[in-house]
């Protein structure tokens, strides 16, 4: 409590210190469009005093009173500078920046200047959507995710997984949100692509350490996903067409200058292409997906601007109208921001978020099964900066959530009979406070501190179960149930999260990063695979699950080279220690289960490792190499005969190539190699013989994930060839993209099982047994996209 307490009071120090000066704030924005710019650099010329714009594109720098020169800066944009005269008191200092022209088309990589030095963050990746466009991906389309996979220290389990994995964290343990909204699953067609249009998203920033306490829900990562605000100057568009879905984005002035909007959809169309050749498509057969995304915004003065933003996307693998499942995702957040004097900048946001499933199978409706699944989220979250002075900056707000979990509402009908086999709802209120400080002490030393204190409430109406003790690792009998009426506190949790983080500036090329976070997750994912499938059932914390409790350390060494430090390259090693980790029972029942608490297991999880990066920004020649080096390994009674036991996901190699070629102006060759060390399965080391003709695999010695599938390495190429205009004096533009995903047709294995071969047996001939291989994608797969924008 004593160290709490220095925050207010080197707040308050800092105050009485700095009360006589004055502040020149704003945002900062593209000339071109109106859009912010997230992380651009204001400088105050011939000293050592500067800020970067937050995630809204506002700065504010506190400063003596007498005349400055202020310099803005922000990659691929013409430097402006602006004299400010401190002595007429406060300043308000908007400034529009001019793309850079041919410096801009040298950038491959949004790296903002120096910032792998000099910026405080450590354990993030920023990808710019022109990257992202040009990395070669599946079917030829720029996809997030996939292009994030390209990090270090992120990972999938295989081919056609959905979700990602972050230092040795499960799928369900990133928190991925969509303009402060969170997205329960990030994947379409089954992970071969994202939920996120690349056309209307504008800063993707995944944070794997050091997370500072403005985020929580979450122990292993986060990525901050924000969509464009529309151009505010003229009304363009673009979109394209390619071998999977096409696409179209909108975007234009609703007021000039004042208030804008963007619109952008994609739908898949293999079931509209494929029906006219086949009638397996045919009675209400569905294979598709689609999303929209749309955002508005309006400058109501200075001082004042609102938003308003949603998204809303479905994946149908539909058999028949009666057979089949289907998933999506629905958000919606409205955000206030004001700013108090010049210093304060808030930010008031409210969102709604909706996950659900539905599956369904059966002859016709006399015999049917009908099971729909969701997690619903309402939120409201205030949050303030307070811009104390240029070596200050105070963050301090709150977060207040209701979640409604429906884990299962089912019906069975035979013969005309329904029986409903419904699950209740659960209903929990998770809510957090958080403060924290960024300081720079000296030229050398900047330390961001702070504390998060997150409440997590089980309320009813809802019933608890008590369970009986029993053997490690087998099912626990029920004793006793309790239904609570509405508003009833079932559980409650309390957790303090400190966070912090601290850079040291060798000198303007080196310098050396720390952080240790505490991080506390109160929804828990259950799932029967390691990565997310539609399946997946969502639970919070209760009287016998317990929250999942991170704690992360993590150092790192920076370096720039070259003579405009367009070479970065950083090496950081983590270690990661976590507590009431899920894992199940032997022969689990996790689907539709009221007691499905008593087949679940709590243990402690580990994860270390060493991350390598070689990032080059500049020329015609760009790209990245990295390197993770990595194990995570997790312990629960009763599995593994008590002793540590590696997860699912845990690699031990990770190596990723993404290289990029300017040939010219019109044509960029691209390509990425992938090589993942195998990932563990458990594999049997005995069988049963029945009657010399039926053979059960079996492991006789309750060994988890104790054999590795076979690594796992591919290589895609693509070519971006810029058509021009095809109408002279017109805005048209358009471009080809030809790739090739897999080129050499590597037969990655997602999985190894075991079976008895498909051969009869003869007459006293004992069974025989064959190991089979699951590969999703086993040939290369070209494709060919056709991108336009006017």
């Amino acid at each position: 409590m004593k160290k709490l307490l220095l925050i207010p009071l080197l707040t308050a120090w800092s105050l009485l210190t700095y009360a006589q000066e004055y502040a020149i704030s704003g945002y900062v924005r593209d000339a071109s469009n109106g859009e912010t710019l997230i992380g651009a650099t204001v400088l105050v010329k011939g000293t050592s005093k500067g800020v970067v714009t937050n995630v809204y594109g506002f700065y504010s720098l506190t400063l003596p009173a007498q005349k400055y020169e202020i310099e803005m800066r922000y990659i691929g944009y013409d430097v402006t500078t602006q004299q400010v005269d401190l002595t007429q008191g406060d300043q308000r200092v908007d400034v529009e920046l001019t793309s850079g022209g041919e410096q801009l088309e040298e950038v491959v990589i949004n790296a903002e200047a120096d910032a792998n030095v000099s910026g405080m963050q450590m354990s993030s990746n920023k990808l710019d959507i022109q990257t992202i466009t040009k990395i070669p991906s599946f079917m030829g389309e720029a996809d997030v995710i996939r292009s994030l996979q390209l990090v270090p220290g992120v990972s999938t389990v295989g081919e056609g997984a959905s979700g990602f994995n972050v230092r040795g964290g499960s799928v369900g343990q990133n928190m991925v949100l969509l303009d402060e909204a969170p997205v329960y699953n990030s994947s379409h067609l089954l992970g071969f692509f994202s939920v996120f249009n690349p056309d209307a998203v504008k800063d993707v920033n995944l944070i794997k350490g050091g997370i500072p306490a403005r985020y929580g829900g979450r122990i292993s990562s986060v990525l901050d996903i924000r969509m464009k605000e529309g151009n505010n100057k003229k009304f363009e568009g673009q979109g394209g067409i390619g071998t999977i879905f096409s696409r179209l984005a909108l975007e234009g002035p609703i007021v000039k200058d004042k208030a804008s909007f963007i619109v952008a959809a994609r739908r898949s169309y293999i079931d509209v292409l494929a029906r006219p050749f086949t009638d397996v498509l045919d009675g209400g057969a569905a294979l598709n997906f689609y999303d929209i995304t749309a955002k508005a915004n309006y400058n109501i003065n200075e001082n004042n601007r609102v938003f308003a933003s949603g998204y809303l996307g479905r994946d149908n693998f539909m058999f028949d109208k009666q057979q089949g499942f289907s998933w999506g995702n629905k958000t919606a957040t409205v955000r206030w921001n004001h700013i108090f004097g010049k210093r304060l900048f808030s930010n008031f946001t409210t969102f709604f978020s909706d996950y659900d499933y539905v599956l369904a199978f059966g002859e016709d409706e006399n015999d049917q099964f009908d099971w729909n699944s969701r997690i619903k989220t309402y939120d409201f979250k205030p949050e303030f900066t307070f811009f104390i002075n240029p070596n200050n900056e105070l963050a301090f707000g709150g977060d207040v959530a209701l979640q409604e979990f429906k884990p299962a509402s089912a019906k069975v009908s035979s013969d005309g009979e329904v029986i409903d086999i419904s699950l209740d709802k659960k209903f929990a209120i998770e809510s957090a406070l958080y403060l924290s400080n960024n300081q720079k002490i000296g030229n050398a030393l900047q330390v961001e501190y702070g504390v998060r204190f997150s409440n997590f409430s089980l309320i009813g109406p809802g019933t608890s179960y008590e369970y009986a003790d029993a053997e490690p690792g087998t099912r626990r009998d029920t004793l006793s149930t309790s239904y609570h009426e509405k508003g009833d506190l079932i559980q409650n949790y309390n957790n303090w999260e400190p966070r912090l983080s601290a850079k040291y500036e060798i000198d303007k090329k080196n310098s050396i990063k720390a952080s240790y976070n505490k991080t506390t997750q109160y929804v828990h994912l259950i799932s029967n695979t390691t990565a997310s499938n539609p399946l997946d059932v969502w639970t919070p914390s209760s009287n016998n699950i317990k929250p999942q409790i991170g704690h992360q350390v993590a150092i790192g060494w920076f370096r720039n080279f070259g003579p405009q430090n367009n070479v970065e390259v950083s090496a950081e090693t983590y270690y990661r220690k976590t507590f009431n980790q899920l894992d199940y029972i032997d022969g689990a029942d996790l689907l539709i289960n009221e007691y499905i608490e008593g087949d679940l297991l709590s243990g402690k999880g580990r994860a270390y490792g060493l991350e390598l990066m070689v990032k080059k920004n500049t020329g015609r020649v760009s790209g990245w190499v990295s390197y993770t080096l990595a194990k995570t390994e997790l312990q629960v009674d009763g599995i593994n005969n008590d002793n540590w036991y590696p997860t699912r996901y845990d690699q031990r190699h990770n190596f990723k190539v993404a290289a990029f070629f300017d040939l010219n102006e019109r044509i960029t060759f691209s390509g990425n190699f992938t090589f993942i060390s195998g990932t563990p399965t458990t594999y049997p080391n005995s069988k049963y013989v029945i009657q010399d003709s039926f053979v059960v695999p079996h492991n006789n010695d309750n060994e988890r994930n104790n054999i590795r599938i076979p690594n796992y390495h591919r290589l895609d190429l693509a070519t971006t060839i810029e058509l021009g205009k095809l109408v002279p004096n017109k805005r048209y533009h358009s471009e080809l993209v030809i790739s090739v995903y897999n080129v050499y047709s590597r037969r990655n294995p997602f999985s190894i099982y075991f079976t008895q071969e498909d051969a009869e047996t003869s007459s006293g001939q004992l069974a025989q047994t064959e190991a089979r291989q699951v590969s999703i994608i086993g040939n290369y797969i070209p494709s060919i996209s056709y991108n336009f924008r006017f």
